[in-house]
């Protein structure tokens, strides 16, 4: 990727940054402020190398066109108090008050771009239709930096096209990210234990396939360890389970079996009545998950104590660990105990005398942390990109970062 050392050789010019400032968001409050904290290091250091930046990014899933409630307005007096400097906000992307307002910044202004994906440009699957936005944005400044490693896996207009109509570098969040994946990938330190979770097997399955040679532990959990419960023949009543992937998961117990990762599943589960917060529960070992109250109708909805004790043992042994996805229904405070045990086993993660280093692979890993009250300097880096991170480790191409060769 082309760099740059020096924030000087922004002074004076104008400068499009592509952060990734996609936050959650409940009725227009801000869930999650883990984005923009990320983000404002790279808008900061150019700004007061005296560049004038330009921020874009987008927010939710419009449909190609303006929507409210997903308005990044909202954001501006955020990244404002993330960056200690005024931000000013325009109103659209490529329009009139975009162009007024960023012929006018000052050296050391930022001004916000409003959501790229209220323009179909951003996202389309025509070729002609993105790049002709992308020379639209590209007309607002002199120089790219790249800096969301969240979108980076995405073929979009202000992500991919528009580096190749102006001088383009990575920022600095994309930089560290790469650094960490490429290192998570091609040196780790032993043991190497990699932590998965979440809802669907599939979404991890790529991950899986390329790291199964290279981990020395690969651990299970979430709804996607239903799956592999489902593939060694338990019964496991109404949990999750993706039927069509059983026979992927046996291959992959085969290849732990022939010298892969030792992969590690719960022997526990906390079985509910139903998907609620207040469910009745019970934990049973996995031989047993239909012997509850609940019968064939219970489901899985965290691992249970002694595998959460297992798994955390595992980890605290570990001196490189990359976790994904949690290990059960962390919005319920009955079904968060499993994935609270793992994050507290990844904490201080990075010891300067054994490098260990542990990562939380951002998506709804990150929000687990925070939600449950763990600290981001507690680990040895939090990724901004869920999506993004997988795809580095699956080994896939990312557009985002080879636009930036």
């Amino acid at each position: 990727m082309r760099t740059y050392d020096d924030p000087q050789i922004f002074a004076h010019r104008t400068v499009l940054v592509r952060s990734d400032l996609n936050v959650p968001m409940d009725e227009g409050t801000i869930t999650d402020r883990g984005r923009i904290l990320a983000s404002a290091g790279t808008i900061r250091t150019l700004a007061e190398a005296g560049a004038r930046v330009i921020v874009m990014s987008h927010l939710g899933r419009p449909k190609g066109a303006p929507d409210p409630q997903f308005s990044l307005h909202p954001l501006a007096p955020e990244l404002a108090e993330a960056i200690d400097r005024d931000v000013a906000f325009a109103a659209d992307t490529v329009g009139d008050e975009a162009t007024t307002k960023a012929a006018a910044l000052g050296d050391g202004e930022v001004l916000l771009l409003e959501n790229l994906r209220f323009n179909p440009g951003e996202t389309s699957k025509d070729d002609d239709e993105r790049q002709a936005f992308a020379a639209q944005l590209a007309e607002l400044a002199d120089d790219f930096v790249s800096d969301g490693f969240g979108v980076v896996h995405r073929k979009q207009a202000s992500v991919y096209d528009i580096a190749a109509l102006l001088p383009h570098y990575a920022g600095s969040l994309v930089q560290a990210e790469v650094e960490v994946s490429d290192r998570l990938l091609n040196s780790p330190q032993a043991p190497f234990t990699v932590v998965l979770g979440g809802s669907k097997v599939s979404d991890k399955l790529g991950v899986i396939d390329n790291l199964i040679d290279r981990a020395d532990n690969l651990l299970i959990g979430g709804g996607m360890v239903f799956t592999f419960l489902a593939a060694l023949g338990h019964d496991i009543g109404s949990s999750l389970v993706e039927t069509d992937r059983i026979d992927d998961v046996k291959d992959y117990l085969k290849r732990a079996e022939d010298g892969g990762a030792d992969i590690i599943l719960p022997t526990d589960i906390v079985m509910a009545a139903s998907f609620a917060a207040d469910a009745q529960n019970w934990v049973r070992p996995v031989a047993e998950l239909e012997s509850t109250p609940a019968g064939t109708d219970g489901l899985g909805l965290d691992i249970g104590p002694e595998s959460a004790g297992t798994y955390a043992e595992v980890i605290s042994a570990s001196n490189t660990v990359f976790w994904n996805g949690p290990m059960g229904v962390f919005e319920f405070p009955a079904f968060a105990a499993g994935t609270k045990a793992v994050a507290a086993a990844l904490t201080n993660g990075s010891d300067s005398e054994t490098t260990r280093l542990t990562v939380v692979g951002g998506g709804d890993s990150a929000a687990a942390v925070r939600t449950l009250g763990f600290a981001d300097d507690e680990f040895g880096h939090i990724s901004t990109g869920g999506g993004a991170s997988l795809e580095y480790l699956e080994g896939k191409t990312l557009p985002g970062l080879e636009a930036l060769a």
